[in-house]
């Protein structure tokens, strides 16, 4: 357990030191987020042709109301949670990319649902937006990281010998 702990949390050290820097984030977190915000337009525009996306920014042509996908609303923070717990876990490769791969789409799903919803929201009552933005979203999203570690833990303890821990 010390191990994991240890190995856990130099990973996510390691991991959002590297997420905030200038090339990362020019080269793959803002094109990233820039994606979830026209993917979100595109589920969104055959219910409401109304809806525009461009680059981080979702807005709706007649209300004039916008939301834009900032830093921690794109899920990477959750996803680097997710993947520092799952490498420090002990696995094999296979099992781990699997795990970081349907775990990062999990994440995903979950967060797209998470902007549309704030999207729409925010144009029928500001407050509600509020407080689901900073307080019932967030703790959804990080509920689906434990759910998806835990899906994956008890994946791995199919594949043990329930005698000695040993991979069977």
């Amino acid at each position: 357990m010390t191990r994991f702990v240890v190995v856990f949390t130099l990973l996510l050290l390691g991991l959002f030191t590297l997420e905030l820097l200038d090339p990362v984030q020019a080269a793959l977190i803002q094109p990233f987020t820039s994606w979830l915000a026209d993917v979100s337009a595109a589920l969104i525009m055959p219910f409401d042709e109304h809806v525009r996306a461009y680059g981080r920014i979702i807005s709706h042509s007649q209300t004039g109301f916008a939301v834009s996908i900032e830093a921690g609303c794109n899920g990477v923070e959750a996803a680097i949670v997710l993947i520092a717990g799952v490498l420090a876990f002990p696995a094999n490769l296979r099992q781990k990319l699997v795990a970081i791969v349907g775990g990062f789409l999990a994440i995903q799903v979950m967060n797209i649902a998470r902007i549309i919803s704030l999207f729409y929201l925010g144009q029928w009552n500001m407050d509600l937006f509020t407080w689901t933005h900073l307080y019932l979203w967030p703790v959804l999203i990080m509920l689906d990281v434990l759910v998806v570690f835990l899906v994956y833990l008890r994946y791995l303890s199919r594949d043990r010998d329930p005698a000695n821990g040993a991979a069977a």
